[in-house]
């Protein structure tokens, strides 16, 4: 059975309309209150983190009440990159952690993920059962007056977030000497950023550092890097670090202002993990991951297993298997060595790290040679187009024109309401062609 509310990482949709506005997550709060405060091993309590969106300020105090009024004591932690709150639910030792966000989505949508006691996201099976409480009567689940939850503010969130990144370094670590862009997508990542690379000796050229809430992600940040690609070439930087909204993917741009992707930075990751001898069974992908990526790890004897795209589904897939190491070509990346989802700042760590005895970024990357990839995104009214007869047919075409030369993947976004097309194919004229083709088959 599909489920109602939660997509591919949390709950996302449009401001003030159907699922994202306070009544809902007045509901949401109560819910998934409700559900953790049945648990065993009780602590009864819940921090929540934000992106800077505008909308924050109406749904923050809506979940909150939701939250209170099932019995759960909060803790609210304001702006706060989304693997801050993971590191910090499961460091405080809090039944759940609450992000609310839409990641990479424009300023006018909002949404939430929500993390348990260990840091991991929900399981599909956890979020059915919140689903029930989500749309069983409220009255039901309300708490005993002398039993509701108290809030509390914690000021300093993001300062406790760089202590644990630092903590996975040696103490002798230094940036002293480098200079770094880095764009924060007037996100999330906006203080904790700057504020890391700063307290480890490195000139800083930011970007994205003033929101107001309504320019997250607006021409910036991991989905428009060549925003980060400029900087890199003004200040004459060693790298470029481009976060999106929530700062849990990162795009980087070498020194010479290369564009490198989640794939390359896996490669490159993977290659020193293993001579490091730190990569454990092998690497988790996606279906969009790259299949020049896949041909890589195939040369170097590493094992890459393909997972559903989210980074839910990567971490799954990582722990089933006892990897590592794992991500998405958007960016998503997630080292299992130290956390439990994506983080943009971890991976700018460790990037940094390797470069640190004056290796330059641009030897470090572009460890494959990528397969030619188109990937459009096309917005429609309903996502159920896909699964209409012509849509169908014309998949099914687009297979047949482009087997044993590349390959399609058309499915639907679970953070947005649109349609993803994906190709790939040496056959550049093959693969125009058959986007083309399932294009007109959604308009």
């Amino acid at each position: 059975m599909s489920k109602k509310y939660f997509g591919t990482d949390g709950i996302r949709g449009r401001v003030n309309q159907k699922k994202i506005n306070g009544e809902m997550f007045f509901k949401f709060g109560l819910a998934v209150g409700t559900y953790f405060k049945n648990q065993k091993k009780i602590k009864q309590t819940a921090i929540i983190a934000k992106d800077t969106r505008l909308s924050g300020y109406t749904l923050e105090p809506a979940l909150v009440s939701g939250l209170t009024s099932s019995g759960m004591h909060v803790y609210t932690l304001g702006p706060l990159p989304t693997n801050g709150l993971a590191m910090l639910t499961k460091k405080m030792r809090a039944n759940m952690g609450i992000m609310i966000t839409a990641s990479h989505n424009p300023f006018y949508d909002n949404g939430l993920k929500l993390f348990g006691p260990d840091g991991l996201k929900l399981s599909d099976k956890i979020e059915k059962k919140i689903e029930k409480l989500i749309d069983s009567k409220i009255i039901k689940n309300l708490s005993e007056p002398k039993t509701l939850g108290r809030v509390k503010r914690l000021e300093d969130a993001n300062d406790r977030y760089i202590k644990i990144l630092k903590n996975n370094f040696p103490k002798n670590f230094s940036l002293n000497g480098m200079k770094i862009a880095i764009d924060c997508a007037n996100g999330a990542g906006y203080k904790s950023g700057p504020k890391l690379l700063r307290s480890l000796g490195a000139k800083v050229y930011e970007f994205g550092t003033i929101p107001n809430g309504i320019n997250i992600n607006d021409n910036c940040g991991s989905t428009f890097p060549n925003k980060i690609k400029f900087l890199v070439k003004k200040y004459k930087t060693q790298i470029g670090i481009s976060l999106d909204g929530d700062a849990d993917r990162i795009i980087i741009s070498d020194e010479k202002g290369n564009i490198i992707d989640g794939d390359q930075i896996i490669a490159m990751l993977a290659k020193r993990w293993k001579r490091k001898k730190i990569l454990r069974g092998g690497v988790i992908g996606t279906l969009m991951s790259n299949y020049g990526l896949q041909d890589y790890f195939k040369n170097q004897k590493i094992k890459f297993i393909r997972a559903n795209v989210g980074d839910r589904y990567v971490k799954e897939k990582m722990q089933k298997n006892n990897f590592n190491l794992g991500g998405e070509q958007s960016g998503h990346i997630i080292l299992g060595k130290f956390a439990t989802t994506g983080d943009g700042l971890l991976v700018a760590l460790e990037i940094l790290f390797s470069m640190r005895k004056g290796k330059k970024a641009s030897e470090l990357f572009n460890t494959f040679e990528a397969t030619p990839q188109i990937l459009e995104s096309i917005k429609v009214k309903y996502k159920s187009v896909i699964n209409s007869k012509k849509c169908r047919a014309a998949i099914k075409k687009t297979e047949k024109l482009i087997k044993n030369q590349g390959r399609m993947l058309i499915r639907k976004s679970g953070t947005e309401p649109k349609i993803r097309i994906m190709g790939e194919s040496n056959n550049i004229a093959l693969l125009k062609k058959c986007i083309n083709i399932v294009k007109r088959s959604i308009n």
